[in-house]
């Protein structure tokens, strides 16, 4: 916010760095069918960072697959269930608005 940046910028002399929120949004019909996916079938002890980590080599990307399945956590998941995880991390995040 506007108003705010000559707070910020007053509020930092002991290195602390304040970062804006990203926005993400709902990928609509089209983005979806047109990037590329996988069905994962999901098992007892996944975890979302280990999917993240197996499929794009960076396990810090979970929440894109969290986010593309709106599912928050994996609290929210049984095994069994079947997940989509898309595969170009790059254009999942441009589909999500986030890149």
């Amino acid at each position: 916010m506007p108003r705010y940046k000559g707070v910020r910028a007053t509020r930092h002399p002991d290195g602390r760095v304040h970062y804006d929120t990203v926005r993400l949004k709902n990928p609509n019909l089209l983005e979806r069918v047109v990037l590329q996916t996988t069905n994962y079938v999901w098992k007892y002890g996944d975890r979302y960072y280990n999917l993240a980590n197996q499929f794009y080599g960076m396990p810090e990307y979970w929440w894109v697959i969290a986010w593309w399945n709106a599912r928050p956590t994996e609290a929210n998941i049984l095994p069994g269930d079947v997940i989509v995880i898309p595969i170009n991390l790059e254009r999942a995040l441009e589909a999500l608005g986030s890149y």
